[in-house]
């Protein structure tokens, strides 16, 4: 019940949403990328990808100094559920800049 709330929670958010589709569509991105796309500090940027993770949609692969963000695999049909309907959600989603250089 608590893992349903969780995911369930993390969806409560037009950002959060926005951040999980730009991933969708991106890749396995770095913060420094969210945070340039999106123009918001990274404090926000983190603790919406934090909310992310921990409701299963994430995962994290840490390179030096750099955190590269991208959606779980293998994922549950639950989530993967959800992530389609995300994709057919009217909602701008910023450009990939690729700002960051590790």
């Amino acid at each position: 019940m608590q893992t349903f709330l969780k995911t369930i929670g993390a969806l409560n958010d037009e950002t959060r949403l926005s951040i999980l589709r730009f991933i969708d569509i991106n890749g396995a991105v770095c913060v420094c990328d969210i945070e340039s796309a999106f123009g918001m500090i990274q404090s926000r940027i983190s603790r919406h990808l934090k909310i992310l993770k921990e409701a299963g949609f994430l995962r994290v692969e840490r390179k030096g100094r750099w955190a590269y963000y991208s959606i779980r695999s293998p994922l549950d049909k639950f989530r993967q559920d959800i992530l389609k309907e995300v994709s057919y959600l009217e909602m701008v989603v910023p450009e990939f800049e690729g700002s960051c250089t590790p």
